[in-house]
């Protein structure tokens, strides 16, 4: 199977938009990587670009990963743009999808999730899929994210990063 990276850009009306479809390979993260660095470096992301990157690159592997199964067969499509509030992260994949209600109910319960869709909630302003599972739309607000919010970010992850090694110790 010959490997393929297909790339499209354009400018609508003042807004950014680039798609792109990978293999469903993890050796592509690097490059998904060097895209959403340049798209966020175009878009002016400054400080908000760790929190864009780490979400997406979570949404990509689990894409990758859990949706399409490491299946090179299989595509993921990628989406970046601006919207009205800041910039946002489509990522979609081939496989089976998910029960969608089901993990937003392990949310509203703060039941543990994978830490993928962990980092997605924690990171994104907001997450929506789509098409069964098969598609995540990641929402960053720019413009501030102010000092609370932040603050209260890293106490999110700091309190989950505590509570997973304490899972995964040994006795």
């Amino acid at each position: 199977m010959k490997n393929y990276v297909y790339l499209r850009r354009k400018q609508i009306v003042g807004s950014m938009a680039e798609t792109f479809d990978i293999q469903s390979d993890v050796a592509y993260l690097p490059l998904v990587e060097e895209r959403l660095f340049c798209f966020c470096n175009e878009c002016n992301l400054g400080d908000n670009y760790s929190s864009v990157s780490m979400a997406a690159l979570k949404a990509v592997e689990n894409a990758i990963v859990h949706g399409n199964k490491c299946d090179a067969g299989k595509k993921v499509s990628l989406a970046f743009g601006t919207w009205q509030r800041g910039v946002y992260v489509e990522v979609s994949d081939e496989g089976q999808g998910f029960d969608v209600e089901a993990v937003e109910s392990r949310l509203e319960s703060d039941e543990m999730l994978g830490g993928g869709l962990f980092f997605m909630h924690s990171l994104a302003d907001h997450v929506r899929f789509a098409e069964g599972g098969k598609k995540v739309r990641l929402e960053f607000v720019v413009g501030g994210i102010g000092s609370a919010r932040a603050l209260a970010r890293a106490t999110v992850l700091h309190d989950w990063l505590a509570r997973v090694d304490g899972r995964c110790a040994v006795s």
